[in-house]
């Protein structure tokens, strides 16, 4: 059993810690979900990454977390983005756990924990997040946390010349109790 998860949204704190994690698992990620831009990697590049986040989180367009593990460490990251309130009030949820923290149940409790403060504290009502339909980690996550597959886009996502499908997946305040 994985030590309990927690939470908290990204601060200038946290930009050398999260240097560390994101260069440790670089190729990892890059294996397996879109890269970022070379100029993340390059100095100066995770600080504007953070002030970026700072920015959405101010505006309400986007929450960005770190996901710690009981003694702190950093395992991971979950962030609530495209935040729409007119009309929507929903985001979008992505998450990316270390390669040497996978499978421990992490992602688990971090989508847990954030998909609470997306239908609770900020009054969303809808979030929607995607998998690759070969990922079954992941799709078990989202099942686990009361998400819904709505969709398949066939071949939308290529990665390494190989292309894939993506499970299309949401989750409701008011399935989750959260309304009137």
């Amino acid at each position: 059993m994985t030590a309990p998860a927690s939470i908290h949204l990204i601060t200038e704190r946290d930009v050398e810690d999260l240097r560390r994690f994101e260069l440790a698992n670089r190729q990892f990620f890059e294996s397996r979900i879109n890269a970022r831009p070379p100029a993340y990697y390059e100095d100066g590049g995770v600080e504007v990454a953070v002030a970026e986040a700072l920015r959405d989180a101010e505006q309400d367009r986007g929450y960005q977390y770190l996901i710690r593990d009981g003694a702190g460490r950093l395992v991971g990251r979950v962030n609530l983005s495209h935040v729409r309130r007119q009309h929507f009030h929903s985001c979008e949820l992505g998450y990316r756990i270390g390669e040497a923290d996978n499978g421990k149940g992490y992602a688990s409790q971090a989508v847990k924990l954030v998909l609470a403060q997306a239908l609770g504290p900020l009054r969303l009502m809808r979030v929607e997040a995607r998998a690759r339909a070969d990922n079954a980690g992941s799709v078990r996550v989202l099942q686990r946390n009361g998400f819904v597959q709505f969709g398949r886009s066939f071949r939308s996502f290529e990665i390494g010349g190989a292309w894939f499908d993506v499970l299309c997946f949401e989750a409701h305040a008011e399935r989750a109790g959260l309304t009137a």
